[in-house]
């Protein structure tokens, strides 16, 4: 018997990276392709209620199992910022390179360059909500370097590490990746139940 959930998301790469790790049984599915054509707000000031209300919107709609994600990262010195606005941070257009200017500049005084990454997932299984959290701690590089990932990548160094995401491959990144380690805790969960 194969189970799908539809994850909230258009992004045909991230449906192929969860489709390779999850128990057999279950298939994922992008909203388009199960009949959900909108776009879902993130209107939340955190990564937990933003990450719930993709999946709630997702279900209500659909009233099939679902999944939805929200990453951002979270600086030490600026009290959790950008967090759920990472992508906006410097402005709606959702530009990498003028988030990351801005937040160089707000660094720019400071020792404290302490941060982390956070992706939460919240699922909605038999109508019931849980939700999954995968955390990379690191430090924010004082300049770019490294043309690989995207976001802040540039700029994030994993805790324990010399080089940026951005100048490590796709393998690497994934050591450490706060995504993976929250859909592992997803797809564990996902084996008890099958």
């Amino acid at each position: 018997m194969n189970r799908e959930l539809i994850f909230a998301t258009s992004n045909l790469n991230k449906v192929a990276e969860i489709q390779k790790i999850v128990p057999p049984g279950y298939s994922i599915s992008t909203m388009k392709a199960a009949g959900f054509d909108g776009e879902i707000e993130e209107p939340y000031s955190t990564l937990e209620e933003n990450s719930r209300h993709k999946a709630v919107q997702l279900f209500e709609t659909l009233q099939k199992d679902c999944f939805a994600e929200d990453t951002g990262l979270e600086v030490t010195c600026l009290d959790g910022q950008p967090g759920a606005l990472s992508a906006r941070f410097a402005g709606d257009e959702r530009n990498d390179l003028h988030n990351i200017q801005k937040l160089l500049g707000l660094l720019s005084d400071t020792k404290d360059r302490t941060a982390r990454f956070k992706t939460v997932i919240t699922l909605i299984l038999n109508g019931k909500e849980f939700q999954f959290v995968g955390i990379c701690e690191g430090t924010i590089a004082t300049a770019l370097k490294g043309e690989n990932g995207f976001g802040y990548d540039p700029v994030f160094i994993p805790e324990g590490q010399s080089r940026r995401f951005a100048e490590m491959t796709m393998e690497e990144k994934n050591h450490f990746s706060h995504r993976k380690k929250a859909f592992q805790k997803m797809i564990s969960f996902l084996n008890t139940m099958s």
